[in-house]
């Protein structure tokens, strides 16, 4: 060793930062299923408060003013017996709650406390919890929940359609932290892909690209499936608002494939009825187009109730985050689909409406006609 060596300082040691654990906190796995083709919430109401011990509210944001954002029709949040789940290997206790909503959904949340737990065993609670909640306690909480509410079920459906989604909520850490400070202490790509090996860098960026702050202590983090929340307040609004774009998700997808199913039949049954010309085929057309009439009239009534689900108006930061989820989950693209399709269904009724009208028009001067024709062999026979 030279001198020049001896006289330069020692290299600081790079600073070992305690690993970072989740105080407070809860995962909550949603699953969202159509059942209706509406719901009756006051009914649903009365009929929930006859339950021994059934209690219900009406959803509303906690800590937005209504004026800023408000649900155009609030669901009804039924509260139900906690649920036992055996998740990796351990046997946890959670909160069990549905949401009505008036367009047909019902959403159901199994809330899962988390407190005192390492940023590591959260992440593989959080990926444990979204694989091993099976299909057959959901079935059963939907069970339990329609049940005693079939009278207040419209043309109930068979429930094939379903959405599910993951929310990862911190409300405490244990230590202070600012938002900005949390990409140096944790690795959020593990939790919102589910994946445990490294991802791409482009793959990460793609990942994380839908994030929001308006406090410099919380942050939300939004994909696909997952959601990752904290908020120390413990204001469950970003939580909401995303289980109502579920909402909206899950009914646009029905409407879409009800359409899709229903324009192939649309045009058999325009084929047939215009193979089977007879005096009755104006009757036939009319019949047809005040059928596909109904359809569109149903549709369009049930989409714009879904559009319409919540309102914001104020809130700049909640409805950044709403338009971000509704983005992410394509909501747009299928209401613009079923829209398109919708106008297919009016353009065919309405040319089997004027070809309705053009029949008629034809019969009516075939009568007259033949009417002129009977006058006139009336005569002639009279004159002989």
């Amino acid at each position: 060793m030279n001198d020049d060596d001896r006289s330069r300082p020692a290299a600081a040691a790079p600073e070992v930062l305690p690993a970072l654990q989740v105080r407070a906190g809860a995962i909550v796995a949603l699953r969202l299923f159509d059942v209706a083709y509406s719901i009756d919430l006051t009914q649903v109401e009365r009929l929930w408060a006859q339950r021994q011990g059934g209690a219900s509210s009406r959803s509303r944001l906690s800590a937005t003013p209504a004026k800023a954002v408000a649900f155009d029709v609030p669901p009804v949040r039924l509260f139900l017996d906690s649920v036992e789940l055996h998740i990796d290997h351990t046997e946890l206790v959670a909160a069990a709650t549905a949401r009505l909503y008036d367009f047909g959904v019902v959403a159901l949340a199994l809330r899962i406390p988390v407190a005192n737990l390492d940023w590591d065993a959260y992440t593989q609670l959080c990926n444990a919890a979204a694989t091993s909640i099976g299909a057959q306690m959901w079935d059963e909480l939907l069970r339990r929940v329609l049940e005693p509410l079939v009278p207040a079920l419209e043309r109930r459906g068979a429930c094939t359609l379903q959405e599910d989604y993951l929310l990862a909520l911190v409300q405490e850490w244990s230590e202070p932290l600012k938002a900005a400070e949390l990409e140096r202490r944790i690795d959020l790509a593990p939790l919102l892909s589910g994946e445990k090996r490294p991802l791409s860098e482009g793959a990460r960026r793609e990942l994380l690209r839908q994030r929001f702050s308006y406090y410099e202590d919380d942050l939300v983090a939004l994909t696909w499936d997952r959601a990752f929340i904290v908020e120390p307040r413990g204001d469950s609004d970003v939580a909401d608002v995303n289980e109502v774009a579920n909402a909206q998700l899950l009914e646009q997808r029905y409407y879409d494939e009800l359409l899709d199913d229903e324009l192939p039949r649309m045009y058999d049954m325009v084929e047939q009825t215009r193979r089977a010309r007879s005096l009755f085929a104006p009757r036939r057309f009319g019949d047809l187009a005040r059928r596909l009439y109904t359809l569109v009239a149903e549709v369009t009534e049930l989409t714009e109730k879904v559009d319409n689900a919540l309102q914001v108006t104020e809130d700049v930061y909640l409805a950044r985050i709403y338009s971000a989820a509704l983005e992410l989950f394509r909501v747009p693209k299928l209401g613009a689909a079923v829209d398109r399709k919708l106008a297919i269904i009016r353009d065919t009724y309405t040319a089997l409406y004027d070809e309705a009208s053009g029949l008629r028009g034809e019969l009516m001067e075939l009568a007259i006609v033949i009417l002129i024709v009977i006058e006139l062999v009336v005569a002639l026979l009279q004159q002989h």
